[in-house]
């Protein structure tokens, strides 16, 4: 289908940031390239490997050379690039909980290699919401902690390195998503904190990422009171136009988180939340993670078009959206140039960061028999799947156990499907649990305290939040990537 006639169906194209599904770019995006479209994402759906992905930018870049590819890689629990084996580097939490801003610049800018390598140009993260409530279902590990001054320097630094490495930074989720026990993918998250309490914690990250030059800023779709009682943050002039750009003095790219979620959605409809959010100074629709087909994208457009026709959206303020979005797309072609090539921080330094960042806790000494010297037997207890952490991705602590361990037995239980002795299957073997935010699951908790009751010389791995440290010997590994699965299980085995 031919686009409408016109610059305004051009316009509406260059702000959004649609994605697709398969691992080369169907005909409609290529299509639409060539028609004004500015920017795509990509997601696990479009992952092989980072050959094929390089293979699949540089066919969008024959179609248009300044096209912004986008990919949402936080490389912890939230990954893309490495969906298929699980991220090679450990998440915001591991870094933070070693707090050494050397490190985290350094774990960034090995990843911004890595997409730009690939093609990649611009990276929704870091994540800079301080979790500073533990019962949060959807941020979690995907902070750097609950400290906003930790949270603050961390954020700087990730911004930092990851853009040294020749990708665009993109903070997230402005005003701050990490007070919350509500997920915005499901509903509308409401946060209660006074404009003092949101200056402390909330809006500190955000302040150190501009200053560190972050070159764009996901709206959250939260509703925050203090800022603005009526609107969502994305749908909200006060706090995109009065605080962020104002009074932060940011000056770069306004993202939305993706336009088809929920909080927004069912609210103000589809379209209605982009045309919402544009008119309140968002610069870039993003959309594609559920709906990522022709006819999502060619509805945004024309309801944008129609907006503009009617006068709800001024064409003056789409046109400076564009405008961002051309102004980004400059700096990523001038990024991709201008980069070191093949400098990389080396093929360990994820690993080695998640070595740093476990935590052994020994509360009954001579309980437990550290390192374990013959084969284990794992149990992991798998909490309902975070929405924003793909289901395709691996987690767990019964590969690599077993590949150190030859013979490790593992098995996982859901909610609905734990027995009633957990560990039965151990026999006279080292029993190790593993558990994924022990403190906000009762039925998890249960069947630890069942297990601990029978086999008090269990071995508790935690590869979520820490909030709740049981057993004769805990381990914390602040995220369940690969690399922290790897440490976790050396630490075990004494293998460093």
């Amino acid at each position: 289908m031919t686009a409408p006639s016109g610059h305004l169906p051009a316009l509406a194209a260059a702000v959004l940031q649609p994605g697709f599904v398969g691992t080369t770019p169907p005909p409609w995006v290529c299509r639409w390239l060539g028609e004004g479209l500015g920017s795509v994402v990509l997601f696990a759906r479009n992952v092989v490997d980072t050959t094929q992905v390089a293979a699949l930018t540089a066919t969008l870049r024959a179609e248009r050379p300044d096209v912004i590819v986008a990919i949402d890689e936080e490389a912890g629990d939230v990954t893309r690039i490495e969906s298929v084996r699980g991220s090679s580097r450990p998440g915001n939490f591991a870094l933070g909980a070693v707090d050494d801003i050397e490190l985290t610049e350094a774990v960034a800018r090995d990843l911004g290699v890595e997409l730009a390598a690939a093609g990649v140009t611009l990276d929704y993260a870091p994540d800079a919401d301080v979790n500073s409530n533990p019962a949060n279902p959807v941020i979690g590990v995907r902070s750097f902690g609950a400290d906003p001054a930790l949270v603050a320097r961390h954020t700087a630094a990730w911004v930092r390195g990851l853009q040294a490495g020749g990708v665009a930074a993109c903070a997230k989720h402005f005003p701050g998503h990490g007070d919350t026990r509500v997920d915005s993918h499901h509903d509308l998250p409401r946060i209660t904190a006074d404009r003092d309490r949101l200056d402390a914690c909330e809006l500190a990250p955000f302040r150190a990422a501009v200053a560190a030059g972050v070159q764009a800023v996901m709206t959250g779709h939260l509703l925050v009171p203090a800022l603005d009682p009526q609107l969502p943050a994305t749908l909200s002039q006060r706090i995109l136009g009065g605080l962020l750009r104002d009074e932060m003095g940011f000056s770069g790219v306004v993202v939305t988180d993706a336009v088809e979620m929920r909080a927004v959605a069912d609210r103000y409809g589809f379209a209605g939340a982009a045309v919402r959010a544009l008119a309140a100074g968002a610069d870039a629709i993003c959309v594609g993670g559920e709906r990522a087909d022709e006819q999502a994208a060619r509805e945004l457009r024309d309801a944008i078009v129609a907006a503009v026709v009617s006068g709800e959206l001024p064409e003056e303020r789409l046109a400076e959206a564009a405008k961002r979005v051309g102004q980004l797309a400059a700096w990523t072609v001038a990024a991709r140039s201008e980069r070191s090539a093949g400098a990389r921080g080396g093929a360990d330094v994820g690993l080695i960061a998640a070595r740093r960042a476990v935590r052994v806790t020994v509360a009954a000494p001579g309980t437990v028999a550290l390192p374990l010297t013959r084969a284990a037997h794992v149990v992991e207890f798998e909490p309902p799947r975070n929405i924003a952490i793909g289901a395709e991705t691996p987690w767990g602590l019964g590969l690599p156990l077993g590949e150190l361990l030859p013979g490790t037995s593992t098995v996982r239980y859901a909610e609905t499907d734990v027995p009633a002795d957990p560990g039965a299957g151990a026999g006279d073997h080292p029993l190790v649990l593993v558990v994924r935010d022990l403190h906000r699951h009762e039925w998890m908790r249960a069947a630890v305290r069942r297990a601990l009751a029978a086999r008090p010389d269990t071995v508790v791995v935690e590869l979520g939040v820490p909030e709740l440290v049981t057993g004769a010997v805990h381990l914390a590994t602040h995220g369940a990537t690969r690399a922290s699965g790897r440490a976790a299980a050396e630490v075990l085995t004494g293998a460093r």
